[in-house]
């Protein structure tokens, strides 16, 4: 467990202003409590965590139309291509659904970006090519909402932060958490940056724009946690948990067999060549990555877990060296120890 870093710049990037009082408070180095924005680890933490729960419940039928729970995705259109997209496909990616769409540009709420969500029209037919795609896990989430009549952030807050003692996870940290959490956008226009939806430095809130619309939570992203914490879900996820059995962690985890050349399985994925993960991690291996710059790598052969954390979104997206960093720094682990 090691930290590193501040958690901004020392010089701003094209002239732009740092954070208030940034180098001259030990507030802004990173430490092992510190609070990351997950993005992306959402889904698997989260959401299929939530997702294994209903299943063992039977209220989750993996291979049932998600039409029969979300009736809005049939609504206003004629394609017979939808009824098909089963919650099967939207865990792994190969609903037809496109990868992302800015929804957050034309919807005041979270009503208007759902309506825009349950909308969205297929790319591609379903079940014939694995896409990754933010607005499936949208979607997704909601529906387990429904199933489990109830929203995913108090779900999850009880049957899985509780009973594995990720005590600093959430969704939405209180506003006193937040100048202890690496910023992850700077959305002023004097910071030059692609985006000023917000206009504002991004500190503590999800830096999604679709979640932040959703009011903080969805099921694509806007959890936020330490990297204890979720190395502490990765232990329970090669050892044994408490709240799901290890036949449904080994059904989840398992790469599925369509489309063809997938990688994915259901809510995570798998090595492939070339692969974040490295060179190392072996063919049982399962893992994801966040936008911001965080990921989350498994692999139960070698009983090992890598979870690392950081705010590579800050100032701007625009800064790709995570892509070659992240493998590295996972070879370089497996390598020292042997």
């Amino acid at each position: 467990m090691k930290a590193f870093g501040t958690f901004a710049y020392e010089t701003g990037p094209k002239g732009a202003p740092l954070l208030p009082d940034f180098g001259r408070s030990g507030d802004f180095r990173v430490g092992i409590p510190t609070l990351f924005d997950l993005a992306s680890l959402t889904k698997p933490i989260a959401t299929t965590t939530m997702a294994m729960i209903l299943y063992e419940r039977g209220l989750l039928e993996l291979d049932a139309p998600i039409a029969g729970t979300l009736t809005e995705f049939l609504q206003g259109t004629s394609d017979p291509r939808r009824r098909e997209v089963t919650f099967r496909m939207l865990m792994a990616h190969s609903s037809g659904l496109p990868a992302y769409e800015k929804l957050f540009l034309n919807a005041d709420s979270r009503h208007d970006l759902l309506h825009a969500a349950f909308t969205t029209p297929l790319s591609t037919d379903p079940g014939t090519r694995a896409e990754y795609s933010d607005i499936g896990f949208i979607l997704f989430g909601v529906a387990l909402e429904r199933l489990a009549e109830e929203s995913l952030d108090l779900f999850c807050r009880r049957e899985v932060f509780g009973p594995l003692a990720m005590t600093s996870t959430t969704f939405n940290p209180p506003p006193d958490l937040r100048p202890k959490i690496p910023p992850t956008a700077d959305e002023r226009p004097e910071a030059h940056s692609p985006s000023t939806f917000r206009n504002r430095i991004i500190q503590g809130e999800v830096q999604d724009e679709n979640t932040f619309v959703l009011g903080g939570v969805a099921g694509h992203a806007g959890l936020f946690a330490t990297a204890e914490d979720v190395a502490r879900f990765a232990h329970t996820m090669l050892v044994g948990s408490p709240i799901v059995r290890p036949e449904t962690i080994a059904l989840f985890t398992r790469r599925e067999s369509h489309p063809a050349a997938t990688t994915r399985t259901l809510g995570w994925d798998t090595p492939s060549n070339p692969s974040q993960s490295g060179k190392h991690f072996g063919p049982n291996s399962f893992g994801h990555l966040g936008y911001t710059g965080t990921s989350l790598w498994i692999d139960p052969d070698r009983q090992l877990s890598i979870t690392l954390l950081t705010n590579r979104t800050w100032p701007d997206c625009t800064n790709q060296a995570i892509k070659s960093i992240r493998p590295k720094f996972h070879d370089a682990i497996i390598e020292a120890l042997g």
